[in-house]
Parts: structure tokens; sequence; C-alpha cells
């Protein structure tokens, strides 16, 4: 026997799973804006996210973005200037001090450029999963105790 579905929406923390579509947030944020309304600068300088959004006072102060931008950063800058070298250096081989002049800027221009869309990304993607506090619950240490240990 089938039981019908719910009338109401799978709750979590308080707040419809609905509400927070990953795709649509991590495009907002990749836009520098809010993952919540869309509208509200998501950085207050380069890479400082601001604690709360203008617009819809959305908080961002927990986030916990770390090492992540710079690690997918450097994956992708990595991917597509090392195949951009390798093509053009088939094509048009050049001295070493040249290929230097060349391919260092636009590897440094391109990691300033990405970097910043890279991690607003990643804010609106804890954000959307409800990690790191955005869920409205916090994470306390005590969630990875060690069985058998006593606390201090």
């Amino acid at each position: 026997m089938m039981t019908p579905a719910p009338d109401h929406p799978v709750q979590f923390g308080g707040t419809d799973a609905a509400e927070r579509p990953l795709t649509r947030s991590i495009i907002r944020g990749m836009l520098n804006k809010c993952p919540n309304c869309g509208s509200g600068k998501l950085f207050r300088a380069f890479l400082k996210p601001v604690d709360n959004c203008a617009a819809c006072g959305e908080a961002m102060h927990h986030h916990r973005s770390d090492d992540l931008p710079p690690y997918l950063t450097i994956f992708v800058i990595g991917h597509v200037i090392l195949g951009g070298y390798m093509l053009t250096d088939l094509v048009w081989p050049l001295p070493m001090w040249l290929t230097f002049a060349i391919w260092a800027p636009a590897t440094l221009l391109s990691a300033l450029l990405i970097i910043q869309p890279i991690k607003g990304g990643v804010i609106s993607l804890q954000w959307a999963l409800r990690l790191h506090g955005f869920g409205g619950h916090s994470d306390d240490h005590d969630v990875y105790e060690i069985p058998g240990r006593d606390k201090p």
C-alpha cells in the first residue's frame, strides 16, 4: 500500500528545502551577489565577504571557505594555462624568456580574475547546503568526540 506524499515540503532547520536551489545559489555567488536574494553584494572587499547582506539581511559572517577557492583556482588555471601553452608552443616555438614574459602575466591575471567568483560560488554552495551555520544550527566540535575518551 502506498502512502500519499505529504502536502508540505521537507523541512531542514525550520525552513523548507525548496528555498535554496543549488544551481541558482552558486550562480548568484559567482556573480558577487547574495545567494539568498540575488541583489545584495557578497563581498565588501576583493576576497572579504560581507557580514550580512545589505538587501535581505542574510548572515554571511560564519562561512568557512578556507582553502577550497585557491585549490579550485589552481586546478582551473593550471589546466587552461598549461593547455594554452602546449598548444601555442606546438605552432609557434618561442624562446624561453618570451614564453615566460607571455605566460607568467597571463597566469597571474587569470588567477586574480577567477578567484573571487570561485570563492563566491563556494560560499553560496555552503549556504545552499546549509553548512557551517547557514542552516540555523551551530558547528559545535562536540560532534567529533572520540568514543571512550573523557571530556577535559
